[in-house]
């Protein structure tokens, strides 16, 4: 029941539309680097949500300025990104699925890495609220409850990462990319708005 628990709130915390989740849909219709990213994204979760569930969601809270620091860091990224996307879709040689400019591997993880772990709410999602949903379980049952919202996690991004893909259809013309491409700017301009206000 524990593992259930964790698979049905490790889902809520990650199934929402960000920075993260934009970067592995994009990747995924794009069809590039998907399993790199993928990985990224899945390990990246096992460290911080394994951290949460350690205790260390408790010495976050306790030393606040990490958390501005990593606030405004976030915020400056997040608007970069925006500005980026922003240029593509009013670029007027847009990406389709099948062409357009593509992605160094090298450049596809780095970008991954810095949505991920410039993202102070994947802090606060992974390690301090699931550290303090899992201080409720007992030892062995906390560890099982980890173990499901990490499933959670995986299932995530390989569906959305290797779904996506479905989509591709949908992204062979240039106006498409160019719509998501402005969502994209500004679901990114509007968490680092967030950021910065809260």
């Amino acid at each position: 029941m524990a593992a259930f628990s964790g698979l049905g709130f490790g889902l809520s915390l990650i199934v929402a539309i960000g920075a993260q989740n934009a970067f592995v849909l994009r990747q995924g219709i794009r069809r590039e680097h998907v399993l790199p990213v993928v990985a990224v994204c899945a390990l990246s979760d096992v460290v911080l949500m394994t951290a949460g569930v350690t205790g260390f969601g408790a010495v976050m809270s306790k030393a606040p300025e990490i958390m501005t620091i990593a606030k405004y860091a976030g915020a400056a990224f997040l608007l970069g990104y925006a500005l980026l996307a922003a240029k593509r879709a009013f670029s007027a040689t847009a990406l389709t699925a099948s062409g357009g400019t593509p992605i160094a591997l090298g450049a596809a993880i780095a970008t991954c890495l810095a949505v991920t772990w410039l993202n102070p709410h994947a802090y606060l999602d992974t390690v301090v609220l699931l550290g303090s949903f899992a201080s409720t379980y007992a030892t062995p049952d906390r560890w099982f409850l980890t173990a499901g919202a990490i499933a959670g996690s995986t299932i995530w991004f390989l569906s959305l990462g290797f779904g996506a893909r479905l989509l591709a259809p949908l992204f062979a013309k240039p106006r498409a990319w160019q719509i998501l491409d402005s969502l994209i700017a500004l679901v990114m301009t509007t968490l680092a708005i967030g950021l910065v206000l809260s």
